[in-house]
């Protein structure tokens, strides 16, 4: 997936990713993904993806601050 956040491109396929969680199974309405990148030029950003009844009811990346991607990397291990 690509998005372009603030005139900077974001793409799942360019990235190197750090960690990812998954909830639940494929076919559940709760269940959801999210997947830590960072970017060849070092920034962060979040995947996200679920389920109709999940906290990520759509395909969506977001930015995040280093400092937040730590915080996301020491609570996902």
């Amino acid at each position: 997936m690509k998005k372009i956040i603030a005139k900077v491109e974001y793409d799942t396929e360019s990235a190197e990713l750090l960690g990812k969680v998954t909830a639940g199974s494929i076919g559940d309405p709760a269940g959801y993904e999210e997947c830590l990148f960072k970017t060849p030029d070092g920034k962060f950003f979040l995947y996200t993806n679920g389920g109709e009844d999940s906290p990520y009811k759509k395909e969506d990346i977001k930015r995040v601050a280093a400092a937040k991607a730590d915080e996301w990397l020491k609570n996902h291990q």
